[in-house]
């Protein structure tokens, strides 16, 4: 993950005058980590864990520390989250006898080493230490683990919705759009029949081009320096992915069967399948939306004895993925070319 400040200057907005970014056109950074200490200070801190359950009483006091970075990045109107933080939580414990004397009191830590962007979709590690080493306080350490540790990733899973959401800029965002709308309702209005000389008439009608939203095509066009054959049977090789990839894989050549490759993020099936002229494929990533597929369809051209033209077309790639990560479709587009096809001219020396 890039640090926050670093990202690449032509796509960073220098101030206007008037301090604008109009429609969040420009790259925009925004430094989160000031916001993420109070966010997760409100979420984590003075809760309740125990509250006299097997004499146990558990709950959280306050953030020791948050460190690492945390941001958001705006490109037309998108939210791009990044962060990588390290978290530090003080509990205290008490444990009590039947008849409500104290037993003992303990102080202990909540550590998150790794919260990240990129493990959006995973459980973060979570430990728990406890200062008094007595039975009493590995008691309580336990039951902090057992009843506590489910509470604290609920709420920091909270952050993680909130940072997808765009963290600290998510209501100037949604004041734009509602800018949006406001704009739609004049429209509408405009585009009743009006009066001219005392008689009705419509306004003209435009025709609307039907497109999907939330969805883009991805075109690309690649040369080899191989027969169509050469690059066709790779591509549905499954010892041959294992190997320019270095990741496990299952591919098959059938229509209607199904492929997994780098580990099990990708995933899909064969449609249509012509011997060294083409392969079209509905296609995902596993952290896409369940159920969302997108269309793959390769082609493949000999303009002259040796040389193949490749042309990969993927339609419906979100914008989004399930975890709100707007940068779906600039990583598929390059795990194409860097991953896939430049490995491939590399592996099998079919040319850079």
């Amino acid at each position: 993950m890039a640090k926050f400040g670093e990202g690449d200057k032509r796509w960073i907005v220098q101030d206007r005058a008037d301090g604008a970014n109009v429609h969040n056109w420009h790259w925009a950074e925004k430094d989160c980590l000031e916001w993420t200490r109070k966010c997760l200070g409100e979420l984590l801190e003075n809760v309740q864990i125990l509250n006299g359950e097997g004499g146990l009483y558990i709950r959280t006091k306050n953030i020791e520390s948050v460190t690492g970075q945390a941001y958001v990045n705006i490109r037309k109107g998108k939210i791009i989250p990044g962060y990588e933080i390290k978290v530090v939580l003080i509990w205290s414990g008490e444990a009590k006898d039947e008849t409500g004397n104290s037993l003992a009191q303990v102080e202990g830590k909540v550590e998150l080493p790794y919260v990240a962007d990129e493990n959006a979709d995973e459980e973060p590690e979570v430990r728990v230490s406890v200062l008094d080493e007595s039975a009493i306080g590995q008691r309580l350490r336990e039951a902090f683990l057992a009843k506590g540790k489910p509470i604290v990733l609920e709420r920091v899973g909270k952050y993680v919705k909130e940072m997808a959401a765009g963290g600290p800029v998510k209501e100037e965002l949604g004041g734009k759009q509602v800018s949006k709308k406001s704009e739609g309702i004049v429209t509408k209005v405009l585009d009743k029949d009006v009066e001219v000389g005392g008689s009705k008439q419509a306004p003209p009608t435009k025709s609307k081009p039907q497109v999907k939203e939330g969805v883009k095509t991805i075109s690309l066009v690649e040369k080899f320096h191989c027969r169509p054959r050469d690059i066709y049977s790779t591509l549905l090789d499954e010892k041959r992915w294992k190997g320019f990839t270095q990741s496990n894989a299952q591919v098959s050549k059938e229509v209607g069967g199904a492929f997994s490759i780098f580990d099990g993020a990708a995933t899909g099936v064969n449609q249509q399948l012509e011997e060294n002229k083409l392969i079209v494929q509905k296609w995902r990533f596993n952290s896409w939306n369940d159920g969302h597929y997108s269309t793959v369809c390769i082609t493949f051209e000999e303009p002259e004895i040796g040389v193949t033209i490749l042309k990969l077309t993927q339609t419906d790639v979100p914008e989004e993925d399930r975890y709100g990560n707007a940068t779906v479709v600039e990583n598929t587009e390059r795990g194409w070319r860097d991953l896939i096809f430049h490995k491939i001219r590399a592996v099998f020396g079919y040319g850079l």
